[in-house]
């Protein structure tokens, strides 16, 4: 585990797999009330260690990124932009799960010349949300004053002072032995969807600040030119999945894959994520050796 004070004083945790001197980059970004756990199995299993490093973080408000002060997306890009220059990194494929996919849309819009691709896993566009998500999407008004007050309590020591840890690569294990033995799937996964569970794990105004970030407009994606790769649930618990594509596809060079799952790709196909994301990172490896992108 890695540490960053950035600019404004917030501290930034990561982990950073690198064996020697800086190769090209994958930068990993979870999503909502998540942590970089999100991506223990990844890194231990995916061959793409052998030809390039692996930047995961948590994200500010979020595991062990710990802050009660302002969060969203220009904080979050800033925060990755600043530990990239930090460890050496001119560019990066930015991927992310959920929110994190959100996040890497964004940073891609804000630093053009700093993100080389996109990994888009379950990206939650704001016009294609369904679900609960819709539902906070039409009282998001509502949130900002809670989070402002929240804040407030906060500034003056009002807050939690322990908040319960997650380990999402132990619990994704668990889940999968838990549906080979015979239970219900949909049941389990309702836990990764359970806001009281978020809360356990994450402040209050952290959270609600993520879910602010889901609901709010992206940049228009058909200025986003950089190569991406977009993998898509066939599920819609949180997102249209014909909608999304749909908006995907004014993305100038967006690969597009549909898998299996209803939400929690990295927990229900695993390995079909691995071996996307390997072929996709090496082709774009290889397009650029040969002077294509």
């Amino acid at each position: 585990m890695r540490t960053l004070t950035v600019p404004d004083g917030a501290t930034i945790a990561y982990r950073l797999w690198r064996p020697g001197r800086p190769r090209p980059v994958l930068a990993l970004l979870h999503g909502v009330a998540s942590n970089m756990t999100r991506w223990s199995e990844f890194v231990a299993r995916t061959s793409l260690k052998d030809s390039w490093d692996l930047l995961r973080l948590d994200l500010r408000g979020q595991g062990a990124s710990l802050h009660r002060g302002r969060t969203g997306m220009a904080e979050w890009c800033a925060d990755l932009a600043s530990v990239l220059d930090a460890e050496g990194y001119p560019q990066a494929v930015v991927a992310g799960h959920c929110l994190g996919a959100n996040i890497a849309l964004a940073f891609g819009a804000r630093h053009l010349r700093r993100t080389s691709g996109l990994i888009l896993i379950e990206p939650m566009l704001p016009q294609a949300l369904t679900g609960s998500m819709r539902r906070l999407a039409r009282v998001r008004p509502l949130l900002a004053p809670a989070v402002w007050l929240i804040r407030a309590l906060n500034a003056l020591g009002i807050h939690r002072r322990r908040l319960a840890s997650l380990d999402l690569e132990d619990l994704d294990r668990r889940t999968r032995a838990a549906v080979a033995a015979g239970r219900t799937s949909d049941r389990l996964l309702k836990e990764y969807a359970s806001p009281w569970l978020d809360l356990r794990m994450t402040a209050t105004g952290a959270y609600l600040q993520a879910l602010l970030a889901v609901t709010r407009p992206l940049p228009d994606l058909a200025t986003i030119r950089i190569p991406a790769l977009a993998l898509l649930s066939a599920g819609s618990t949180f997102s249209d999945p014909v909608v999304t594509r749909e908006l995907l596809a004014s993305m100038a060079a967006c690969t597009i894959v549909t898998l299996d799952a209803r939400h929690w790709i990295p927990t229900e196909q695993p390995e079909a994520m691995r071996r996307a994301v390997e072929e996709w990172c090496r082709g774009l490896a290889d397009r650029a050796g040969a002077g294509i992108c």
